[in-house]
């Protein structure tokens, strides 16, 4: 602890520039202010301090010192502040930003249960579609699906993002059951508009993934639509299962293609890189990977046809 103290006066002696106001913030006398300098420098072998009688000013081995200082302290600081916050009941406003379709399938109920088991945090979730910057509209955490841009947030995995091919028993019925990616070419496939490569599905085809090209007579930018069409026999649809989950198990939908595994990706909480991450945050990110998880509620129709190798790409 002597040390600490000495490298805290020293502290407060360089930021003041001065042993009288370092010695009142520290709530000492200066004398003892003084005598701890003094005895750091000998305890070192080293001057730190330039003294004249108008001002002070580090010497260069003061002013290394005085770096690491400040390091050590702040470092002494977050880690104190760490345990606090493990301690800490989460309470607050948690700003949330999430895809409509996920939030309103997946993150209403989930945060329900979650306000129940901590009633002291109050929830502000938007749901939009588009790419938010969290640091500039003020937002705690993003929930995002698929592959991930490079960014200096922190990402956590909340659950895989698994792609099925699927259309409903009455289109089957009638224009046939395609075997292979290439025979998709044979059918009005629906269109997602919201990504780059619409009309180019991916396939793992003799363990290379391959573009196929579709296209269809509907087109859209909205993922439940595309279902809802394809549950009316409208034709074929690759969505993700978080989508298209509930109809599979209903049978609404049928899955297809199924030894042809589909590009996949993830679904993420993101959140800004702080020094301390908040209770409310933590609490809420470790909820939603808990609930989902790497087999999450919505992949069970799919599960029981199809066992997965291995688990989607952590980006």
């Amino acid at each position: 602890m002597d040390r600490l103290d000495d490298m805290m006066a020293f502290i407060k002696v360089v930021d003041t520039k001065s042993f009288t106001t370092a010695a009142e913030r520290l709530n000492l006398s200066k004398s003892v202010v003084s005598r701890r300098i003094a005895e750091l420098e000998n305890r070192l072998g080293a001057r730190l301090l330039n003294r004249t009688t108008r001002k002070l000013s580090l010497t260069e081995v003061g002013q290394a010192y005085y770096e690491r200082c400040t390091r050590i302290i702040a470092d002494l600081e977050e880690a104190e502040q760490a345990v606090a916050d493990l301690h800490a009941a989460p309470r607050g406003r948690l700003r949330v930003n999430a895809p409509v379709s996920f939030g309103l399938l997946h993150l209403a109920k989930a945060v329900a249960e979650f306000l129940e088991r901590y009633p002291s945090i109050e929830i502000e979730m938007d749901l939009n579609d588009r790419y938010v910057d969290l640091i500039d509209e003020g937002y705690d955490l993003a929930v995002r699906v698929g592959r991930l841009r490079d960014s200096s947030l922190i990402a956590k995995r909340l659950a895989p993002n698994r792609q099925v091919v699927c259309a409903s028993p009455a289109y089957l019925e009638k224009h046939g059951t395609p075997q292979t990616p290439d025979e998709l070419s044979n059918h009005n496939c629906l269109i997602y508009t919201n990504i780059p490569t619409a009309e180019q599905w991916q396939f793992r085809i003799n363990d290379a993934m391959r573009s196929v090209r579709v296209s269809g007579s509907l087109r859209t930018n909205n993922g439940d639509l595309l279902r809802e069409a394809a549950i009316a026999g409208a034709g074929i649809i690759v969505l993700p299962t978080f989508l298209c989950g509930e109809a599979l198990s209903k049978g609404q939908l049928q899955c297809l293609l199924l030894d042809y595994y589909t590009a996949e990706s993830n679904v993420f909480a993101v959140y800004p890189q702080n020094r301390h991450l908040s209770p409310k945050v933590r609490v809420f990110v470790d909820f939603l990977a808990e609930r989902f998880g790497p087999r999450p509620y919505w992949d069970c129709a799919l599960l029981s046809l199809r066992p997965f190798k291995t688990e989607a790409s952590p980006l």
